[in-house]
Formats: C-alpha cells, structure tokens, sequence
C-alpha cells in the first residue's frame, strides 16, 4: 500500500512567487520526485510547456482562496468567566443561568459532572470538577421545564454576547436556536 502525500494547492505561483486572485487560472504540474509526489503550480505568465516532460499529470484550475475559519460559537472563557462572576455574587435571580452554563461548560469538556447529591431541602446539587485545575463547583439544579430552557438559553447567549447563528454580533431583539441541553 502506497501513502499518496500530495500537498493541497499552493497560494502563489512556484517560478515568480505572485500570490494568486481569486477566480484566476493556474496550472499545476504533478511530477514523482526524491521524497515522493511533488506538486507545483505555476501562473499562466510563469507556466512553459518546458514543465510537461516528466510529469505525470498537467492541468489547469481556478484558484478559489480558502473560506476563513468560523468563528467558535461559545468561547470556553468567556463562558467559564461568566459562570465564576455568576457563583461569587450568588444572585437567587442567576440559579438558571448559572446551571446552563455549567451545562455548556460540560458538553465543551471544561468541567466534569462527579456527583449528584440531595440536600435536605430537596435541592439537587451538581458537583462539577474543572479538568484542568481540578477545582469543584457547586452548582444547584433549578429543575428547569423544557418550556422554561429558550428563555433562559436566550439570557445566557444575549450574556456572552453570541448571535442567533453563534456569531458574536449580539443577540439583541432575535430568536435562539432550540435548547442544546
């Protein structure tokens, strides 16, 4: 079995170094080489028929730049931040958004459920153990409705600030998507 480790195409033209536009057309050479496949690819000024002999394969494309990364939907710190500022004011008004985002945090891997336990008054209370730092967050179950999770879901994301599509351009006056939880 043979590995076929062929790069991906370059973003400038091999011979003069220009980077390409987008739409633009460029040609690429595979050739075998010391180390295995190489790939070249050349603009249309640069490219010469001289290139063809030894080649395994010419062709022509359109070079189309890479989509930028999308942007991450929840960022870990700003959410693990929100959760710490919400748990040292301990506002009654802040249980359901403080339970969401231990939630979040947990699906992201941040914190680690490692126990239920029952108070006396009923209360369930979430031991939650950060991975990294090893400390214990004592989060207290609202027992939330699935009715009630949209608007609580719709506090926390206008919180952090994220968008209806996860962006970070607000989510001001617009619909969450439906509950993750």
């Amino acid at each position: 079995m043979q590995d076929w480790n062929i790069k991906e195409c370059g973003k400038q033209c091999r011979a003069c170094g220009a980077a390409f536009g987008d739409q633009e057309t460029f040609c690429s050479r595979l050739a075998f080489g010391e180390e295995g496949y190489v790939r070249d690819d050349y603009c249309l000024r640069c490219w010469s028929e001289d290139a063809r002999p030894g080649a395994l394969s010419v062709w022509r494309s359109v070079f189309r730049p890479p989509p930028p990364p999308a942007p991450e939907p929840l960022k870990k710190e700003t959410a693990e931040s929100l959760l710490r500022q919400f748990m040292e004011t301990d506002d009654p008004s802040r249980r359901n958004a403080i339970f969401i985002l231990a939630v979040m945090l947990e699906r992201r891997r941040v914190l680690a459920e490692r126990d239920v336990q029952a108070r006396e008054d009923g209360v369930k209370v979430r031991v939650y153990e950060h991975r990294k730092t090893g400390e214990t967050f004592l989060v207290p179950d609202p027992g939330l409705k699935l009715a009630e999770l949209a608007h609580v879901q719709r506090e926390v994301m206008d919180l952090l600030g994220i968008g209806k599509n996860g962006d970070a351009s607000g989510a001001a006056g617009r619909e969450p998507a439906p509950p993750a939880v």
